[in-house]
């Protein structure tokens, strides 16, 4: 049974071991992906009014949305603060409307944008994802990365995202196999917890990756069963706990998005949308400021955040506070309200804060960073353990033809010799 399971972990790391060592590298440097952009990209963060003597006041992220949609009639802004830190840029999502002529989206070589809140000077623009290595796009080219190697969409699969999420699967049942392969008898449990530092060379990168694995085993396995909910919560994980708990139907559940080409404009205003994720959250007893709010044409509905201006990110515990609205009624479509609900809801809550280490705020981004690190480290080593018991077995393939009988005794000597240390456990 341990030479299967041997052989099932080998296979199973041999074909995750570049995705993961991309996905934790990445991820630990995503993990401070707001702060690098911000030093990468001063000009899509800092307000240039903020360097010049105030003659007037910042503008609120609605009135600056307002105000973008009219100077530049071919966009509409999907995502918008309400509110902008001081000296900092209002940030905002755009999306092509439709050109009445051809009746299909205009073509915009960007989907995001920064705005000076007291000038309303668009001061950068970037196509958020992009495959780039310049400045100005780094850091959204890392994000999309880590999770969807930016593969392209074939047929309208999102291969990326697919791809990534069985990456997952194969990692989650892999921590299993890996830490059952890890402790090979109840007499020998301590070496799996050592590290044979003086020794260098080939023993000290097996328990790197043994006993590195070990250390972090239970943080691995969040990190890959959270991964499958990032990518594939609604074709496996929401099933797999549907089975076990009841969950709340989001406002984009009971919806069927629309093609690009066939949005419709909303009835209802941001300013409007606002005020009724305000009474509402009045209702509840909130006192969080409506703190951002986003339109998705293709579903036809907005959602109103609830944050202090700078905490958009959700920094701590299970994220913000929305509530969905129709867009075309107003009438109230769901919310997401963290730390309420099923077991399964608060489990679909979690997901994201504990994948990003957020859950636990600066210290969670800090383990999140280094976790980032070790997976891409285990990567490395799992392949070079690899490298070596291959050539440690071609060698003793090449010692198997039957030699003359002058050389046999020699030979088998090899042969041996060869075969004892591609057996002997490091």
């Amino acid at each position: 049974m341990r030479a299967i399971f041997v052989l099932i972990h080998r296979w199973f790391g041999l074909f995750a071991a570049v995705f993961l060592f991309i996905s934790g590298t990445t991820g630990a440097f995503i993990s401070w992906d707001h702060e690098l952009d911000a030093w990468l990209n001063p000009q899509l963060f800092q307000a240039r009014s903020a360097d010049q003597p105030q003659t007037a006041k910042p503008m609120d992220g609605l009135t600056l949305a307002n105000l973008v949609e009219t100077s530049q009639p071919k966009l509409r802004v999907t995502y918008v603060l309400t509110e902008s830190e001081p000296g900092h840029t209002s940030a905002m999502m755009v999306e092509p409307r439709l050109d009445p002529a051809s009746g299909k989206p205009y073509a915009l070589d960007f989907n995001q944008i920064a705005v000076d809140p007291v000038t309303g000077e668009i001061q950068g623009k970037r196509m958020w994802g992009a495959i780039s290595l310049s400045r100005e796009n780094l850091l959204p080219f890392l994000y999309k990365l880590h999770y969807t190697m930016h593969l392209p969409d074939i047929g309208g699969i999102e291969t990326g995202i697919w791809l990534m999420g069985i990456v997952g699967i194969v990692w989650a049942l892999d921590c299993f196999i890996a830490l059952y392969l890890s402790f090979p008898n109840p007499r020998s449990w301590r070496k799996s917890f050592a590290f044979r530092w003086r020794s260098g060379g080939h023993k000290l990168n097996f328990d790197l990756h043994r006993s590195g694995g070990v250390w972090v085993w239970a943080l691995l396995l969040i990190l890959a069963v959270t991964s499958i909910s990032m990518n594939l919560e609604r074709q496996v994980m929401r099933p797999i706990i549907q089975s076990v708990s009841t969950l709340t139907p989001s406002a984009f559940d009971t919806r069927t998005p629309v093609a690009a080409d066939k949005v419709a404009e909303p009835a209802v205003s941001r300013e409007q949308a606002v005020k009724l994720g305000l009474q509402e959250a009045q209702k509840l007893g909130w006192s969080t400021p409506a703190g951002g709010i986003f339109y998705s044409s293709m579903f036809g509905v907005y959602g109103v955040g609830f944050f202090e201006a700078g905490n958009d990110h959700g920094d701590a515990g299970l994220g913000n506070a929305w509530l969905y609205f129709d867009a075309a009624s107003g009438q109230p479509a769901g919310s997401r309200i963290p730390g309420t609900g099923s077991a399964g809801d608060l489990f679909l809550q979690a997901q994201f804060p504990l994948h990003s280490g957020r859950i636990l705020g600066l210290p969670g981004r800090i383990m999140i960073s280094i976790l980032g690190a070790l997976v891409a480290m285990l990567s490395v080593t799992g392949v070079l353990i690899w490298i070596r018991k291959r050539k440690a077995r071609l060698l003793q393939a090449r010692a198997q033809p039957q030699p003359a009988a002058g050389e046999r005794g020699g030979r088998h000597q090899i042969a041996d010799a060869v075969r004892s240390t591609a057996r002997r456990e490091i």
